[in-house]
């Protein structure tokens, strides 16, 4: 009964905003636009339509509003009036009473609270959709008191998505069933998506362990500060992790008034970025102003604070290995070769033509090549190419939205602190050293040295399988002749495969390096990509 009236109550909301309209009137159905115009009578839908879709989606509540934050991430669906509005949506959740998170805590943790903490404060100092936080007094095994943040998860938080979730589900199957081009949208693939984000945020020993490891990657940059967990009082419902104190990135006079270098903080976001990125492929993939600040602590004066690590992205060897080529691609502006490695990849049907692919791809890429370094924006290039991507049915792959959606908010931030800010030469030492690694000679040591295991046991036993072989050639236990011939039949498709590889390596190697030449000479030009 309660999923009903949910039903009954998204409906209301979802006529009351005009968006059917917005619905019916994108797949390019005469009817189906009637059908809306009829609807329409009566109504006031002045406002834009992705104005009034936010608003829709702050109405419905706290699961819809993190579907639409994660929907803007999806430019490549999305018009980009629709998907800049989405960009706006925040959590503006009122937080649920301290009892219940006191309850939580305890039940968490298996102890009163006032066996766990010094002291508690009962108000949250900040409240989201999926939990809120408390600060509070630890005292640690070594009898110090530790100031600590307490992150607690709301209630009934499974229950509420899971409802909502199934009312997506189902809207969404309608909306793959209208025709072609909803279809195209894949709207049951971003509800999937979604389902994936919300479960991983609904377990704070996930979020909690994606911190700890990030801050192990970062040790020793001294950029970046990320709070320590507390092993002994992690759960899936309440987490307790070091206090930080610093002001919010987005309280720019406070900072400007503590003699913060604005021009080094957007530097140094820029180079944390990338070494999360192509040094780790490991990336904190909600990097918004709410979740970061700044410390004026004289001992780590100026260094960012990351908080929230609910999402984090991260990129497989293929992933990194396909970036690579394409950056050296586009360095060389050889947009055909990109078009190719769209194709080989499978992101885009293997019908596509190569040449309609590759003018497409030049459209977008090459008016930024003769602009100023500092005046090329690379969320942009990447806005338009998933914009020009819809044309050619491109699979954007997950992961690849996430760092995409890092770097606008990256960039976003950057400029916002420093308009001056030069993104591809503060970048450039990481896009070098990162394709050398990737595909230059180190690489090359380092692929032969995984593989050196693997031989090193098969090469000893190659001179007895052979003589095996040979002398089972005349024998009647023609079973166990054609093991021996199938075995040796795979030993020798093995050693061909490990020429080919050695033969693709040391080609490989001598062709990065003319094309590490290639690309050195447009990389020190102020007026390229």
């Amino acid at each position: 009964m309660s999923r009903m009236f949910r039903g009954a109550y998204i409906v209301w909301i979802v006529l009351r905003y005009g968006l059917d309209e917005l619905v019916l009137t994108s797949f390019n159905k005469p009817w189906l636009a009637m059908v809306s115009r009829i609807l329409s009578v009566g109504r006031n839908l002045d406002a834009p339509r992705g104005e009034r879709l936010r608003e829709a989606l702050e109405r419905l509540g706290p699961i819809f509003v993190k579907f639409g934050q994660v929907l803007s991430t999806r430019r490549d669906l999305l018009p980009p009036d629709i998907s800049d509005e989405l960009a706006r949506l925040q959590d503006r959740v009122p937080p649920f009473a301290s009892s219940i998170a006191v309850a939580t805590i305890e039940r968490a943790f298996r102890k009163p609270l006032g066996e766990i903490f010094e002291s508690f404060d009962q108000e949250p100092v900040a409240s989201a959709s999926i939990a809120q936080v408390h600060f509070a007094v630890l005292k640690d095994r070594n009898g110090r008191l530790r100031d600590v943040a307490v992150k607690v998860l709301r209630p009934n938080m499974l229950p509420a998505i899971e409802k909502d979730l199934g009312l997506m589900r189902m809207m969404a199957g309608w909306v793959n069933g209208f025709s072609e081009d909803g279809k195209r949208l894949k709207p049951l693939e971003v509800v999937a998506e979604f389902d994936k984000y919300l479960h991983d945020e609904l377990d704070l020993v996930r979020e909690a362990s994606s911190a700890a490891q990030l801050r192990r990657n970062m040790e020793g940059l001294d950029l970046v500060l990320i709070p320590e967990m507390f092993w002994d009082l992690c759960a899936t419902e309440a987490i307790v992790m070091e206090r930080m104190v610093g002001i919010p990135i987005s309280h720019t006079e406070r900072l400007r008034a503590a003699g913060v270098d604005f021009q080094k903080l957007a530097r140094d976001g820029v180079t944390i970025f990338f070494t999360q990125v192509f040094r780790d492929g490991f990336f904190h993939a909600d990097m918004h102003p709410g979740n970061i600040q700044v410390s004026v602590d004289p001992a780590t004066f100026g260094r960012y604070i990351s908080l929230d690590f609910g999402i984090v992205g991260t990129l497989t060897e293929y992933d990194k290995e396909y970036l690579a080529q394409n950056f050296t691609a586009f360095f060389r502006r050889d947009y055909k070769r990109v078009a190719q490695l769209h194709i080989e990849s499978g992101w885009v049907p293997a019908t596509t033509r190569v040449d309609e692919l590759e003018a497409a791809i030049r459209a977008v890429c090459e008016p930024y090549f003769d602009r100023p370094l500092k005046e090329i924006s690379l969320g942009m290039v990447l806005m338009r190419l998933f914009q020009t991507s819809r044309r050619f049915q491109v699979e954007i792959q997950p992961q690849l939205v996430l760092l995409q959606k890092t770097l606008l908010n990256i960039e976003g931030l950057g400029r916002d602190l420093d308009p001056e800010l030069d993104l591809w030469n503060t970048a450039k030492p990481f896009l070098e050293k990162w394709m050398l690694e990737q595909i230059g000679p180190k690489a090359f040591i380092e692929q032969l040295k995984n593989e050196a295991p693997r031989y090193a046991k098969l090469l000893p036993e190659l001179p007895r399988l052979l003589v095996d072989f040979l002398k089972q050639g005349g024998s009647d236990n023609r079973d166990r002749g054609t093991e021996q011939r199938k075995l040796m039949e795979e030993l020798l498709a093995e050693h061909k495969r490990t020429n080919r590889l050695l033969h693709g390596l040391v080609y490989g190697a001598i062709g990065f390096g003319l094309g590490l030449l290639a690309m050195r000479v447009l990389l020190v030009s102020p007026f390229l990509f």
